[in-house]
C-alpha cells in the first residue's frame, strides 16, 4: 500500500533544515553528499569519541571528522533519552533528521521532534535484512541483489514506511568491504534524491510487509570460525561476507589461521571435512561437508596476509595434505 509522507507542510520547503546523525564511514559518505546540496545541516550528532589503536587514545568518528572539516555544530551525547538531550534537539527546529548507522536508539519523543520526522539510510532492500549487519548477511545468504532503502523511522527496528529504494546486484566477487563501499555511495545519492522529492512535496511511503521480513543480527568474531561440515559454497560466501571484519578463521594444531579469500572447486570429496587434500601454488584444497574449498589467501599467527604461493616459498610445513583443520 502506498501512502503519503507522514508529515507534509502546505508549502514546498526551499531549504530543508537537517539534523544528521551517524558515526562510521558509511554515514560519512552520506554527510558529504548532503553537504554538496543547498540544504542546511544545523547540527551533526555522532557517537562520543572512543579509544582506538594500540595506544587506546580517544578517536573521532569518521562523521565527526567530516563535520569538523566543514565547521558544523557537533553533538556527542551518550544518550538521547534525557530531557536535556530532547530539549537541545528541539531547539534546533529541524525539518528532518537523517540517520545513518548512528548507534544510539532514538526514543519515540525524539522521532517526533523534526516536522518531517526521521529518515534512515538502511543498507538493504527492506523488509529483507532488518537489523545491524544487512550487508554481510545478504552476501552470506547468497542473495542475488541488495540495495539502499530510505525509510521513515518509527519505534520498531527498521519497520517504518519505505520512501525510496536503490538496487544493486551482488557480484560473485563482492566482499563485505566492497559491497559496503558501493552501498555507502548509493546511500549518499539516495538521501539526496529523497531530499529533492521532499522539497517538491513528492516523497511518498509504502508500508513494509512484515511477513517478508528477516533479521540481520549483529556480527560476532565467533561466527568467523569456519565449520567444515558446511557446504563449500556457504563457506566461500561467509569468507567474502566477513572480509574485512570480523574475518574468518580455522584452527590447526592450536594455531589460528585466518582465511581471507577462497573459491569453490567443481568436485566432491569423500575425505573428512576439514582435511587438506592438496597444497600447491594455486591454493590449498580442503574437503567440506559438501564440495571442496580452495583457500587462496590466508594469514598465519603474527604474519601478514599471504597467498598459497607465498606459503610454499616460505618453507612452512603447514596446511600439508592429510592435516585437518578444526
Amino acid at each position: 500500500m502506498t501512502r503519503s509522507f507522514r508529515i507534509q507542510r502546505n508549502r514546498d520547503i526551499r531549504t530543508v533544515r537537517i539534523v544528521f546523525a551517524g558515526t562510521p564511514d558509511f554515514a560519512a559518505v552520506a554527510l558529504r553528499a548532503l553537504l554538496a546540496t543547498h540544504h542546511e545541516i544545523v547540527a551533526v550528532y555522532t557517537q562520543p569519541d572512543r579509544p582506538a589503536g594500540r595506544g587506546r587514545k580517544p578517536s573521532s568518528s569518521p562523521v565527526k571528522q567530516v563535520a569538523e572539516a566543514h565547521s558544523l555544530a557537533i553533538r556527542q551525547p551518550e544518550s538521547l533519552k534525557t530531557a536535556d538531550a530532547r530539549e537541545a534537539m528541539a531547539a534546533l527546529d529541524p525539518d528532518v533528521m537523517i540517520v545513518a548507522a548512528y548507534g544510539l536508539i532514538l526514543p519515540a519523543d525524539v522521532l517526533t521532534i523534526p516536522s518531517h520526522g526521521c529518515l534512515n539510510i538502511h543498507a538493504s532492500l527492506l523488509p529483507r535484512w532488518r537489523g545491524a549487519a544487512p550487508i554481510q548477511r545478504a552476501i552470506a545468504a547468497g542473495d542475488s541483489e541488495t540495495g539502499i532503502t530510505i525509510m521513515q523511522m518509527d519505534e520498531g527496528l527498521d519497520t517504518g514506511d519505505m520512501l525510496l529504494k536503490s538496487i544493486t546486484a551482488i557480484e560473485s566477487g563482492d566482499t563485505g568491504g566492497s559491497l559496503h563501499d558501493r552501498l555507502a555511495d548509493m546511500g549518499g545519492a539516495a538521501i539526496v534524491k529523497a531530499m529533492d522529492l521532499l522539497e517538491k512535496g513528492e516523497l511518498t511511503g509504502e508500508a513494509q510487509n512484515d511477513e517478508r521480513a528477516c533479521y540481520a543480527r549483529k556480527l560476532t568474531k565467533e561466527e568467523g570460525h569456519l565449520d567444515w561440515q558446511a557446504d563449500a559454497n556457504a563457506l566461500e560466501r561467509l569468507i567474502r561476507a566477513f572480509n574485512p571484519w570480523p574475518g574468518t578463521y580455522a584452527e590447526l594444531d592450536g594455531q589460528r589461521i585466518r582465511i581471507h579469500q577462497a573459491g569453490v572447486l567443481p568436485e566432491s570429496s569423500d575425505q573428512p571435512p576439514g582435511r587438506v587434500l592438496r597444497r600447491n601454488r594455486d591454493g590449498i584444497d580442503i574437503a567440506c561437508g559438501e564440495g571442496v574449498l580452495r583457500v587462496t589467501r590466508l594469514q598465519l599467527p603474527g604474519a601478514r596476509t599471504q597467498t598459497a604461493n607465498d606459503l610454499i616459498n616460505g618453507g612452512k610445513q603447514l596446511l600439508m595434505p592429510g592435516q585437518e583443520l578444526r
